[in-house]
């Protein structure tokens, strides 16, 4: 049987996290900055715990006015510390749940420009490492951040999305760009079958596009998370597909 991990970005100040919890694998947790604070990183860990979720730190631009989704200027030395000083904190409060944090996935614009910008992936890498190398990196599959943990010895997970669409150039569609989400559950379960079964992915323009995905991204944020998880969540599993942790 074929398996994917799926994740789901919590602790953001949606009311679904303890509905949405059950149906994934791997969650990654606002660290602060963009969403939440030290009560809703401890709160959302000890769900993931309950349900046997892994659990991984989501770090972001210090840009809470605009949810860390707006790209801005940063340095990779800056990038460094951001992710450096959210995860650390992610860490030592995890450490008093008795919690092991398994993964960093950078969070929004974050991780869009760390896909583009080898050397702010570099920052985000350097960072990581510094906290714990035996940490998984999660980034875009065929982005920079990939290959930049990669060759830094991170063991990496190449990430997809079930809930959005992909240009020509295997970028995400921008979400202010018509097209960009994808709300309907058919079209996401049938677009992460292709992505297991066959390795590919279709672009807006029709371009198909090869894809390795080691784990799959829906987002808690839309129109009804929790129905769409859940029919992703059944779909996956009548396609033959197995939802598990990524990794050792």
């Amino acid at each position: 049987m074929a398996t994917v991990d799926l994740n789901c970005d919590l602790g953001e100040g949606g009311a679904d996290d303890e509905r949405l919890m059950p149906l994934i694998s791997s969650a990654n947790i606002a660290c602060g900055i963009h969403a939440g604070d030290a009560l809703t990183i401890r709160a959302a860990i000890e769900l993931a715990q309950r349900h046997g979720v892994a659990v991984g730190a989501h770090p972001s631009l210090d840009d809470r006015e605009n949810f860390g989704r707006r790209e801005m200027p940063v340095s990779p030395e800056e990038v460094r510390l951001l992710v450096l000083t959210q995860v650390r904190l992610f860490q030592k409060i995890a450490e008093l749940s008795g919690v092991r944090v398994r993964h960093v996935k950078p969070h929004g614009a974050l991780y869009n420009m760390a896909a583009r910008d080898g050397r702010l992936a570099t920052g985000v890498v350097r960072a990581v490492r510094e906290v714990d190398p035996g940490l998984i990196l999660f980034g875009l599959a065929g982005g920079r951040l990939v290959e930049v943990g990669r060759a830094a010895g991170l063991t990496v997970a190449r990430e997809a999305f079930a809930d959005r669409t992909y240009q020509a150039d295997g970028s995400l569609t921008a979400r202010a760009q018509a097209g960009a989400l994808i709300h309907d559950a058919d079209v996401a379960v049938a677009q992460v079958r292709r992505m297991v079964r066959e390795g590919v992915v279709t672009a807006t323009d029709g371009t198909v596009l090869p894809i390795q995905a080691d784990t799959i991204c829906l987002h808690g944020d839309g129109p009804d998370p929790v129905e769409f998880a859940r029919r992703l969540h059944r779909g996956l599993r009548a396609a033959g597909i197995e939802i598990k942790t990524f990794g050792p």
